[in-house]
């Protein structure tokens, strides 16, 4: 693996690690913002407040899970398991994220759904841009487009 790949995976492996750790302090507090109505509207959408302790958990779970396999795949931590499982986990990785990104670009974007306008505007400036962002350099880091992305 090269340095600019390995590096590519440690810069989204670590945006990914933030982006966890935000979800965690989310269990607890809204901050940044100053106001569960503030966090409703500004980073769901709908609502009246944080999502569920258990919602917010999970989801840092997640994204720690992601973080891990992204920095094992670049070779930034050490790797367990399967080197073909550990890619393929990349890869779904990849796919969600940019999956988020374009989605969130268009339903946003066009104003569809039932979301708040400020989260619409947040969406598109910087939620769904770090999403493709972050997905594309997932696949980047699992080898796209070479190492069998083509079957």
């Amino acid at each position: 693996m090269g340095a600019v790949t390995r590096g590519v995976g440690a810069a989204v492996a670590g945006g990914l690690a933030v982006a966890g750790a935000l979800h965690a302090v989310w269990t607890v507090t809204p901050w940044p913002l100053r106001t569960p109505e503030e966090f409703a509207d500004t980073v769901v959408g709908t609502g009246e407040g944080v999502p569920p302790a258990a919602a917010c958990a999970a989801v840092a779970g997640a994204l720690g899970a992601a973080a891990y396999l992204v920095a094992a795949e670049a070779g930034v931590a050490p790797a367990v398991g399967p080197a073909r499982v550990r890619r393929a986990g990349v890869r779904a990785v990849s796919a969600v994220l940019l999956a988020r990104g374009a989605g969130g670009l268009v339903v946003s974007g066009l104003g569809l759904g039932a979301r708040s306008e400020r989260f619409r505007r947040m969406d598109t400036r910087y939620y769904a841009p770090l999403c493709l962002a972050l997905g594309a350099g997932a696949a980047v880091t699992s080898g796209f487009p070479g190492r069998g992305w083509v079957a």
